[in-house]
Parts: C-alpha cells; sequence; structure tokens
C-alpha cells in the first residue's frame, strides 16, 4: 500500500495551522493528533503512528497549532488551543471519514475537552499529563474521564506527569483502556538498559492504537 503526505495550510480564529496529511487508499477513518506544549509534530509517537496507521487503513493528520506554525516558542492557552482545534476540524472532515480526535500531551487535553462537541468518534491521549511532574494533588483527571467518548490513554511507565497506575478507572463508553509503554518517559524514549529497545517500545505503542481503532464502533 502506497501512503500519499501532503501538507495545508488552515486558516482559524487562533491563526493560521498547519495540517500534513499521511494518506492510505481505501482509509476507514482519520486519526488527527495534536502536539504537546514542548516540541512539534516530529514526537518520535506521532511520527511513530503516521508510518505505521495509514497501511492499517488509517489516514493519519498531524496537525501544528498556531502558535507552532507562527514559529513561538511558548504554547497558547487552552482556550486559544481549543479555538484553533476547533477551527481546523472541518479540513479534518474533508475526506468524509468518521475522524478521531487525539494527540500528545498538552494535544490529548486539547482532544478531551473538544472531542465530544466536535463529533469526533472516540479520543486517543498519548502521554496525557495527569497532573504537573511531582504534584498529584493538581489532577486533570477531570478532563479524561468528561471526554464522553471512547478513549485509549497510552501512558509510559515512568512519566513523571502520571504513572499508568495513577490514572482513574475507566469511564465513558467502549472501547476504553489505559497502555502502559515499559519503561517510557513523558516523550516514550526508554533507556538504553532497559529489557525493551526504543523500536519495540514504538511498536507496542502502534500496535495498541491499532488494534484499538479497530474496535471502534463502525
Amino acid at each position: 500500500m502506497t501512503t500519499r503526505t501532503r501538507t495545508e495550510s488552515v486558516p482559524t480564529p487562533a491563526g493560521e495551522a498547519r495540517i500534513t496529511w499521511h494518506t492510505a487508499p481505501g482509509a476507514r477513518l482519520v486519526l488527527a493528533l495534536g502536539h504537546g506544549a514542548g516540541g512539534g509534530i516530529e514526537a518520535r509517537d506521532l511520527q511513530a503512528l503516521a508510518a505505521a496507521l495509514p497501511a492499517r487503513g488509517t489516514t493519519v493528520a498531524l496537525v501544528e497549532q498556531p502558535w507552532r506554525v507562527a514559529g513561538k516558542k511558548v504554547a497558547a492557552a487552552p482556550k486559544v488551543l481549543d479555538e484553533g482545534w476547533h477551527g481546523l476540524w472541518p479540513a479534518l472532515e474533508r475526506p468524509g471519514l468518521p475522524v478521531v480526535a487525539g494527540g500528545r500531551s498538552a494535544g490529548a487535553r486539547v482532544a478531551c475537552r473538544t472531542g465530544a462537541a466536535l463529533g469526533a468518534a472516540g479520543v486517543l491521549a498519548l502521554a496525557f499529563p495527569l497532573h504537573p511532574p511531582g504534584r498529584p494533588e493538581r489532577s486533570r483527571a477531570g478532563e479524561l474521564t468528561g471526554a464522553g467518548l471512547p478513549t485509549l490513554v497510552v501512558q509510559g511507565g515512568r512519566d513523571p506527569f502520571g504513572r499508568p497506575q495513577e490514572f482513574p478507572p475507566p469511564a465513558g463508553p467502549e472501547p476504553y483502556g489505559i497502555v502502559e509503554v515499559a519503561h517510557g518517559d513523558h516523550g516514550f524514549a526508554v533507556p538504553k538498559k532497559a529489557d525493551v529497545t526504543q523500536e519495540e517500545a514504538l511498536a507496542v505503542i502502534a500496535e495498541a492504537v491499532a488494534a484499538w481503532l479497530e474496535a471502534l464502533p463502525r
């Protein structure tokens, strides 16, 4: 299967956003993935999914928020991030397929906050920042449990923003799940001394996400 890649600019109320499409012929849905506050779509987990999922029938749309497109170093406020996501959503729906809202870290929070209102088919939360490092009392669990959609959380086993065992029990419609990436940090990097390689850790992410997407109601 040949994956087609293209990039488009999309105007939003928060400024110009950018979508990099990884499109496979015969796709049955679109997975939209936003980046975190400390980086862009070059993140290893986002790139791994963009490389793996088109062969499994999913078009992957890597979304760059307006602040990132504008070259700013500091992420916009949550309200502005949500405005940008709302503004670009019609472009994600243009292929005429169900759209799953997703992202890593801050991008996962945006997907959780906006997915239901936008009519997303589900929410994929990669490295969800459950709380600031060392501050478990400042939980953001409400954003996750309040998504109201089928949800998959993929979390590194040593993520300082929340380890898998800290997450609340399943909530919302099925399929719902929490997948641990052993030894992974907030960026899913694994130490060289770990009993899994970096490639194996990324393969765990790709396989878990592919299986969850295939289980979504059609």
